[in-house]
Parts: C-alpha cells; sequence; structure tokens
C-alpha cells in the first residue's frame, strides 16, 4: 500500500481503490460520520490525513476488540 499524502483530496474512488472496499462503502462511512469528507459540488473529497486517521483508529479498534476476555487493556 502506498504511503498516504496528508494534505492531498481523494475521491471516494481512490478512497475504495486504496481501501480495496465498494464506492458504496465509502458513501456509507462518510454518511455515518466515521470518514469526514467535504462537498465539492455534487461530489466528496477526502483529506488524506482523514483517510489515514480512520484506518489508524479502525486498527486501534480491531485489536481491542481481539483481546481475549479479562485481558488488562492499557490506554
Amino acid at each position: 500500500m502506498a504511503p498516504i499524502d496528508h494534505d492531498r483530496l481523494w475521491t471516494v474512488a481512490e478512497v475504495a481503490e486504496h481501501m480495496r472496499v465498494s464506492n458504496m462503502t465509502v458513501y456509507r462511512l462518510i454518511k455515518a460520520g466515521d470518514l469526514p469528507a467535504i462537498r465539492v459540488g455534487k461530489n466528496y473529497r477526502i483529506r488524506g490525513k482523514e483517510l489515514a486517521d480512520y484506518i489508524d483508529r479502525s486498527f486501534q479498534q480491531v485489536a481491542r476488540d481481539a483481546r481475549p476476555p479479562g485481558e488488562a487493556q492499557s490506554q
């Protein structure tokens, strides 16, 4: 996976390709408020930093969810 340019504005299609999901999945993430985006005309743009932050949060959430019950959480 190529590094994410934090200042670049990504299209929904580019985000979907990068994350290997459908465009609809990206639209759902935007609508749910999980992936911040701006409107440019009728289209959305996602700042690279927001994409990187979303991916980092997702990995952290998966790691927390994967812990066995009773294991201490250090945060």
